[in-house]
């Protein structure tokens, strides 16, 4: 074997290990026992309660089902192009109120996971911080959009711009917003990195993802309600487009 040949072996095994030590979330190691133990209880309720509420009969439709894996799909594509500066704490956009808006909070939180499980194979790290990293960029993300669906749909007029603008638009910036602070919070809490730190390198950075989360998931909403508004679970076009 040349020395070429094995200096290029050497470079690529050693960026193999480099990519493999910094997907390891260092998070969970200071996690005490309680934490652990109360982390994982959450994650199996909330994945047990959207597995239940989960609409499966939709999923019947084949083309329903090859639309559901097509977004999560490109959720996991869109993932892969992430920034971070502190080893734990990446930064990317989440597509969360984009999957609530058309399949429900119940698949999104699917989704999500179903993303986290590719992410952590594809990176070759452990285990152990799935259910928090579910906890945090689904659940949270998740449940806020729905949120403020509900609230809007119940408080508002059903106007169409009403529904891009404060559900896609706000809700998807929204709700960035809760997964950036909620992550800052528990590194905080957990004493992973100082406060300060977090600020510095995560939580100031990652807060600007919200506008372009909002322009991606409200110009997307805005072609499927259009043009395929049967793809959207939360929209009715007879409610919001016909008659007007």
């Amino acid at each position: 074997m040349t020395k070429v040949h094995m200096r290029t072996l050497s470079t690529r095994y050693n960026f193999t290990l480099r990519i493999k030590s910094t997907t390891v979330n260092i998070l969970v190691s200071h996690f005490s026992l309680a934490a652990q133990i109360m982390t994982w209880s959450l994650f199996a309720i909330a994945m047990a309660i959207a597995i239940w509420r989960a609409p499966w009969y939709h999923l019947r439709d084949s083309q329903a089902l090859n639309i559901l894996l097509g977004m999560v799909v490109g959720v996991m594509v869109i993932w892969m192009e992430k920034a971070g500066v502190i080893d734990g704490l990446s930064i990317h956009l989440l597509g969360t109120t984009l999957l609530t808006l058309m399949f429900g909070w119940a698949f999104a939180i699917l989704g999500i996971f179903i993303v986290l499980v590719a992410h952590m194979i594809l990176a070759g790290s452990g285990w152990a911080a799935l259910p928090i990293e579910t906890l945090l960029l689904a659940v949270v993300p998740a449940a806020i959009s729905f949120s403020i669906f509900r609230i809007v749909d119940r408080c508002l007029p059903n106007n169409f711009f009403v529904y891009i603008f404060l559900n896609a638009f706000f809700g998807a910036a929204f709700a960035v917003a809760s997964a950036v602070f909620a992550t800052t919070i528990v590194y905080v809490v957990s004493d992973v990195y100082p406060a300060a730190e977090v600020w510095h390198d995560y939580t100031r950075y990652a807060l600007l993802t919200m506008y372009p989360e909002a322009f991606i998931t409200g110009m997307l909403m805005s072609m499927f309600v259009v043009y395929r508004p049967e793809w959207v679970s939360t929209f009715d076009d007879n409610r919001y487009l016909k008659g007007r």
